[in-house]
């Protein structure tokens, strides 16, 4: 039988602001003309949401491209998240080789490292494994990336696994972050980014929040 880890059980398996730290990757107009897993709206809905909360937050975000002068610059709305920040451009297709951006995100001393990008199989993939390997605690965001099919999208997320990789969706991670719904500066911010990004949530929050003004504005 095979030990469990302690680090991927209990309560400090579980995210927090203050010991994660963000790195988005190549979410590119050339990486989206391939996108097959997923469709592409839904990505950029997501890993913008995710942008947002992590922001919230203040989690330390990096942006990345690959090639940008040929590949193109980080889609606009992601970019707006952080408008002052400049993604750091590479050639290297796996991100975890690219000093650069491995020394920023050990200057932030956190180490869960959470990671979005297209593709699953490539982008995702490589600093993943790689970064388990080096003994960071990895998340990888599967609905804020995406591949060039489902298959390949699917094997990748397996393939981490396999190497100790948590696999967690943009919402799950959000949820973490906030974790107490007493946090009410957070919550706050968190319910902006979900009435815009959330969806059915998104709905029902900004029906409740009409059955509140509507209640306030009557006295009852």
């Amino acid at each position: 039988m095979t030990a469990s880890n302690p680090a991927k059980g209990g309560l400090n398996a579980l995210l927090t602001p203050e010991d994660s730290v963000l790195v988005l990757i190549d979410h590119q107009p050339y990486q989206f003309t391939n996108l097959n897993s997923h469709e592409p709206t839904m990505i950029v809905n997501n890993v913008v949401g995710l942008a947002k909360a992590a922001k919230a937050f203040g989690v330390p975000t990096v942006l990345t491209t690959v090639i940008e002068e040929r590949g193109g610059y980080i889609i606009k709305s992601l970019q707006d998240v952080f408008p002052e920040q400049k993604p750091i451009n590479r050639t290297f297709i796996n991100t975890w080789e690219d000093k650069n951006v491995v020394d920023v995100v050990k200057k932030t001393g956190r180490k869960k490292l959470i990671l979005a990008a297209l593709w699953t199989e490539i982008c995702l993939a490589m600093p993943a494994i790689q970064a388990a390997g080096e003994g960071w605690d990895v998340y990888a965001v599967t609905d804020a990336s995406g591949g060039v099919s489902l298959e390949a999208h699917e094997m990748a997320v397996l393939r981490m696994v396999q190497v100790g990789v948590t696999p967690i969706t943009w919402l799950a991670d959000a949820a973490e972050w906030q974790r107490d719904w007493a946090r009410e500066q957070t919550a706050q911010a968190l319910g902006g980014v979900l009435l815009e990004h959330g969806g059915g949530s998104g709905v029902a929050l900004a029906w409740e929040l009409q059955l509140l003004a509507g209640r306030a504005a009557s006295g009852g």
